[in-house]
C-alpha cells in the first residue's frame, strides 16, 4: 500500500471500540481516570519495575488528565492508547494500544499492562491478538512490534504466545528506574509472511 503525499491519518474512520471473547477494547473516554487510578494503585509494585508511569502513584486528577490527553491523541492518531475492560462486568483491567506510530510505513508498537489481580488469565495475549487484528483491518498495518526489558519474562511470554518473532535483543539500550543500563527485546510480525 503506497501513500499519497496528502494522506493524513486524522481522516481515517476507525472504531472507538471492539470486542474479543472476554474483552471490550476501547479508546479512552472522559471520566476513565478513576478506574485507571485504582488499577495503577493496585499494581504499582509490579508495574514500577518496567513502566516509568508507575514509579510515582498518580493522584485522581493526574490520572484523569492522562486519560484526557490519551483521548485527544487517539483522535489525532498520534498515539493510540486502548483501555481493556472485562466484557461482562466492565471492570477496567489494564491498558494497551499502538505507539511509536510511523504512518508512512504503517508500523506500530503494541504496549501493554494489566492490573495485578487479573494476571495469569491469558487476557493480555487475547488483547494483543485483538489489537493486532484492529491494526491490520483498520490501520493497514505492515509491521507490528512488541518491545520489553529483557528481564521482563512475563511480557516476553505474551509476545511469544501471540506468535511474535524475537528479532533481537538490543544490548544496554535503556536505563531502568535505578539508572542501570538494561537490554531490550524486540518482537515483531510483518505483512506478507506473518499476516495478510
Amino acid at each position: 500500500m503506497t501513500e499519497s503525499s496528502s494522506f493524513n491519518p486524522i481522516m481515517l474512520t476507525i472504531p472507538e471500540s471492539f470486542h474479543t471473547e472476554r474483552l471490550t477494547i476501547r479508546a479512552p473516554q472522559w471520566g476513565d481516570g478513576a478506574a485507571v487510578n485504582e488499577a495503577v494503585r493496585e499494581s504499582a509494585e509490579q508495574l514500577r519495575l518496567w513502566l516509568p508511569f508507575a514509579e510515582k502513584i498518580p493522584s485522581l486528577e493526574e490520572s484523569e488528565m492522562t486519560v484526557r490527553k490519551a483521548r485527544l491523541q487517539y483522535l489525532e492518531r498520534t498515539d493510540m492508547i486502548l483501555h481493556l475492560r472485562d466484557r461482562h462486568t466492565d471492570e477496567f483491567l489494564g491498558s494497551s494500544g499502538l505507539h511509536r506510530i510511523d504512518w508512512n510505513a504503517r508500523c506500530f508498537e503494541i504496549g501493554y499492562w494489566i492490573r495485578t489481580s487479573r494476571t495469569g488469565e491469558g487476557l493480555m495475549t487475547e488483547a494483543v491478538k485483538g489489537i493486532e487484528q484492529f491494526a491490520i483491518t483498520h490501520l493497514g498495518a505492515n509491521r507490528l512490534e512488541i518491545g520489553c526489558d529483557a528481564r521482563n519474562v512475563r511480557s516476553a511470554k505474551v509476545a511469544e504466545r501471540a506468535g511474535y518473532t524475537l528479532e533481537g535483543t538490543l544490548r544496554k539500550m535503556r536505563r531502568d528506574s535505578t539508572g542501570r543500563l538494561v537490554d531490550f527485546m524486540v518482537f515483531s510480525k510483518v505483512r506478507g509472511s506473518e499476516f495478510e
